[in-house]
């Protein structure tokens, strides 16, 4: 992480004296690179908004108070503005924009012009275990946001099992628990699963476990997708069950992404899930969780509907065994249940970019191809799994209004996109959020939004000196239009980029002006200090 540069040293001395009640002689301005004046200012805590100005130089934060002179290089009037701290999402798969090799990519835009200066990557159990070396490959390479890094389950274990369903002997548990250590020596913020995934769905929990607890001896989070968020396998509660005792006994904190109750089997289930979280968190335990604002998940034909064993080994032995009439038959039928879980074929939208299916929902493909909606969405996968690229992303509408709302409205709950293609949540979550659930349905409150996506966020995930308005902090403020933000993006059309961001400025440097991308590559790979406990 990098020091203040001697601008901002300067300006922050200059600043103290000012407030130092005489103690210095100069009375001076205190020179600074940006003021930003006037506008309603929320500080990503719980205290009350208040008017007044906010002051950067360098790429730290120099002021933020009441209004007062400056000798700023540039001032922006932000009277009838937001002013927070640039938007935290502790739940990304950015990695397609970040890790391009188009430079005007790696800006992420898409999160920019959502107002976020910060992403969380590495999620779902897909997190590289070459921590160090990923994180000096994106510095190297120019990225527009901030970057938190998670090490994974899913790439861990692959490294060692592949995609076998089975347990890991002592050697291969060895390997994979040096894995996570050394990541998490590196500089991982914690440990992440997609249990829900193959190969990840085959481990036990006990073997979860066993390697999550060399990330929370280490200080890290257990973050994860939890095993079921429906009722494929154990369930909703059971899987809740799961992933707090695994973080209870890794002695780790409890992270549930993107938190949900879905499918037509567990929708109302938010309040028992709520009540399982409370009793956890009443006797000791820290339990988090994010939530995207959208009733529909995002997700893929493949892992919606068919049955984990039949992934069992991969692409190829899922096509060997729809090649046997029995076995064929046999992953039908459980597809046909998850069909029913999911709501239908009319509660899937096929979303893949350029292909003869996109923007219809399966039942709609089906009845073009004049074929049974299972069949079709064999076919795809089949069809997708043979070019080896990929085109099955759908989105899902299974979730209950009723239980959206009240999980938003929990203490433990933050914002997170889970921001993906073919999903308009990777463009337009923070703005959907705000126009739907704050200015529309009045579910939470304006700062009650902000707190959601700044300084709780880096409360839950220990990100230092972000997420917050305070002197000294690193300089990642938003300035936002309460008129016009709002989302573009839709599921016909996922990537349009949101507007009304007025300016963002990520470690000082602006981002966003005028919901227009500048272009600026600011953005650090955020890595925690080296634990103790390192070899």
């Amino acid at each position: 992480m990098s020091p203040p540069n001697n601008r901002s040293l300067t300006s922050l001395m200059a600043l103290a004296c000012s407030l130092a009640l005489g103690a210095c002689a100069t009375t001076a301005p205190p020179p600074v690179d940006v003021v930003i004046k006037g506008g309603t200012v929320y500080d990503g805590s719980e205290d009350a908004p208040f008017t007044g100005d906010v002051a950067i130089a360098g790429d730290r934060i120099a002021y933020v108070g009441p209004p007062r002179s400056f000798a700023a290089t540039r001032v922006i009037e932000a009277g009838g503005m937001i002013v927070a701290p640039g938007f935290i999402d502790p739940h990304t798969h950015a990695d397609i924009f970040l890790r391009s090799d188009d430079p005007a990519e790696r800006v992420n835009a898409a999160w920019l012009a959502q107002g976020a200066s910060t992403v969380v990557i590495g999620v779902d159990g897909g997190g590289t275990p070459d921590v160090a070396e990923d994180a000096r490959k994106l510095a190297a390479s120019g990225i527009g946001t901030n970057v938190v890094p998670f090490v994974g389950f899913g790439a861990v274990r692959s490294r060692v099992l592949g995609d076998a369903a089975r347990a890991p002997d002592e050697a291969e548990l060895a390997r994979m628990k040096d894995m996570v250590v050394g990541a998490m020596c590196a500089g991982a913020t914690g440990f992440s699963t997609g249990l829900f995934y193959a190969p990840q769905s085959f481990a036990s929990t006990e073997e979860v476990i066993a390697l999550a607890r060399e990330a929370g001896s280490r200080g890290g989070l257990y973050d994860t997708h939890q095993r079921d968020e429906s009722s494929y396998t154990i369930g909703l509660m059971d899987s809740s069950r799961e992933a707090i005792r695994i973080g209870e006994e890794a002695g780790a904190p409890v992270h549930f992404a993107h938190i949900k109750a879905l499918g037509v089997d567990v929708q109302g289930k938010a309040p028992e899930l709520i009540a399982l979280i409370d009793a956890a968190r009443a006797r000791g335990v820290d339990v988090t969780a994010d939530q995207y604002p959208w009733l529909a998940s995002g997700s893929s034909l493949d892992a919606s509907l068919l049955p984990r064993w039949a992934v069992d080994g991969g692409g190829s032995a899922l096509l060997a065994r729809l090649a046997e009439p029995e076995t064929a038959a046999r992953i039908r039928n459980e597809m046909e249940e998850n069909l029913r879980r999911r709501g239908g074929a009319k509660s899937l939208l096929l979303t893949a970019p350029a292909r003869p299916w996109t923007g219809r929902t399966l039942a709609q493909y089906a009845a073009v191809q004049g074929s049974d909606p299972v069949d079709t969405a064999l076919a795809i996968i089949a069809q997708v799994v043979r070019e080896g690229g990929s085109g099955t992303e759908v989105a899902s509408f299974n979730m209950a209004p009723e239980d959206v709302e009240l999980l938003m409205q929990q203490p433990w709950v933050v914002t997170s996109s889970d921001g993906s293609l073919g999903h308009p949540r990777m463009f337009a979550t923070y703005p959907e959020k705000y126009r739907t659930y704050v200015r529309e349905r009045g579910t939470i409150d304006l700062a009650r939004f902000i707190r959601q996506s700044t300084g709780q966020v880096a409360d839950i995930y220990r990100i230092a000196e972000r997420g917050y308005l305070k002197q000294g902090y690193f300089a990642d403020v938003l300035v936002f239009d309460p008129a016009k933000f709002a989302p573009r993006a839709t599921y016909l059309d996922p990537r349009e980029l949101s507007v009304g961001v007025e300016a963002l400025f990520v470690n000082g440097r602006s981002a966003v002006e005028h919901s227009q991308i500048t272009g600026e590559a600011a953005g650090r790979v955020l890595l925690r200090p080296q634990p103790e406990n390192c070899p």
